[in-house]
């Protein structure tokens, strides 16, 4: 089949247009038409036939083919190119993908390195929180050793502060020319506890103190442990020195007063033999400082047991008068030179007369010059009289305590006067009272 299409001018169809007219003869303005509307006709020719057709209907015919090929090549181009396409497509789908997939993992590590700096974080948190608890507890257990009281540390309360010491009262003179300068009234020396604010401990704690958060409470809670850490350790230093002291003077007093302590009988002691381990060689200096603290102590509590037996405190109570001292002087009665192995108290008839130290009576009643007497032994070798008395509370083989009241000031026996005659001695030998009264003023109230 083939298309063709003719010019009405071109001389073929010109040819075809002349064979094609009627036999008959027709008129000029009928030929004019017939010629004008045929040069706008398309002939179609195949096969010796022919069609016919408008521009119209060839123009779209035309159109549609033209159609069909752009629709076959592009058709035919895309079945070509199709799996180039796919592939393209689908890498970049897969690099989309991929970049997704990538950036999750990098989120996910991300979420997982700030998990574990958290978690390192609250192990960390959780460690010092730890530590400072052991701390509280340990320095809460060091203040129940200190005091026997449960103290809460810390910043939940305000470090308590020991009272300031009193006053001490005012020592009676004596008014003896003898001990003018010496009181007989026994003061406890001014070793009061007191409890000093330690300062903070380096500035980088401080800053950290200062600064919000976590860090900053541990930070106050490590500065407020440090400052209970520090008032303890004070307190503890001056314990040791206290108890140091007190052993030392009362060491001191008696190998004055000549007390063996090898030899002398403390009674009511015993028990089985436990012996004390010292601290180990890991141990801190807290514990360190108690031992210490304990062997002072223990030999304190021997010294003061060992006192309690020797005649160091007063037989009167309040200001002493003496009127006459412990030596030579002249008899009242015949006028010459004698010996007075005691001392003399003024005192008023019925005035109470006290035990010097723990002892037992060996003698009560009436003995020549002494007139009414009372002699208690202590021990030791030390005895004690008090003679002219006016009345006796007390009796052989009685067993009696300091300060225990054993009779009353009168003038019974070789006196002129209502007063106390009080003798001191060691194997049974006088010796001057002063010596020991002296000793008393030094101990102090122990």
């Amino acid at each position: 089949m083939s298309y063709s299409s003719y010019s009405p001018h071109h001389p073929q169809v010109q040819g075809q247009l002349h064979a094609a007219r009627p036999a008959r003869p027709q008129s000029a303005a009928a030929v004019s038409r017939h010629v004008q509307t045929a040069t706008h006709d398309y002939t179609l020719t195949h096969h010796g036939r022919q069609v016919r057709i408008g521009p119209v209907a060839f123009w779209i015919v035309v159109g549609t083919l033209v159609v069909m090929g752009t629709w076959s090549i592009a058709t035919g181009t895309y079945f070509a190119f199709r799996d180039n396409v796919l592939s393209r497509l689908i890498g970049r789908q897969a690099e989309m993908r991929f970049a997704y997939e990538d950036r999750i993992a990098e989120l996910r590590a991300q979420v997982d390195r700030i998990t574990s700096r958290q978690l390192l974080d609250q192990e960390q948190f959780e460690q010092k929180l730890s530590a400072l608890l052991k701390r509280q507890a340990m320095l809460e257990q060091r203040t129940m050793t200190l005091t026997g009281d449960v103290v809460t540390t810390g910043s939940i309360k305000p470090a308590r502060h020991a009272p300031a010491p009193e006053a001490p009262a005012p020592k009676p003179k004596l008014r003896s020319s003898s001990l003018s300068a010496d009181s007989i009234t026994f003061m406890a020396p001014p070793d009061q506890l007191q409890w000093r604010d330690a300062a903070p401990g380096n500035s980088r704690v401080l800053e950290r103190a200062k600064a919000g958060g976590l860090e900053g409470v541990l930070a106050r809670v490590t500065l407020s442990l440090d400052k209970v850490e520090k008032r303890q350790a004070n307190v503890l230093t001056d314990m040791e020195t206290h108890v140091e002291s007190k052993a030392t003077r009362m060491r001191t007093v008696l190998n004055d007063l000549g007390v063996n302590l090898g030899k002398a009988s403390i009674r009511g002691i015993g028990g089985p033999l436990v012996p004390v381990k010292p601290p180990h060689q890991g141990a801190s200096d807290f514990e360190r400082q108690l031992y210490r603290i304990s062997v002072a102590k223990a030999q304190a509590d021997r010294f003061a047991q060992a006192l309690v037996m020797v005649p160091v405190r007063k037989p009167l109570t309040g200001e002493i008068d003496f009127s006459s001292t412990f030596g030579v002087r002249m008899d009242p009665f015949l006028r010459r030179p004698a010996m007075h192995t005691g001392l003399d108290m003024r005192g008023d008839s019925g005035e109470p007369v006290h035990a010097t130290a723990n002892g037992k009576v060996t003698i009560a009643g009436r003995e020549g010059g002494y007139g009414n007497m009372v002699e208690i032994d202590h021990g030791n070798g030390f005895t004690t009289r008090f003679g002219h008395m006016s009345a006796i509370d007390v009796k052989v083989g009685q067993t009696v305590r300091i300060g225990q009241v054993v009779g009353k000031i009168g003038s019974t026996g070789r006196s002129t006067g209502s007063h106390l005659h009080y003798e001191t001695r060691i194997n049974d030998e006088a010796v001057d009272p002063q010596k020991f009264l002296k000793a008393g003023l030094r101990l102090g109230n122990i």
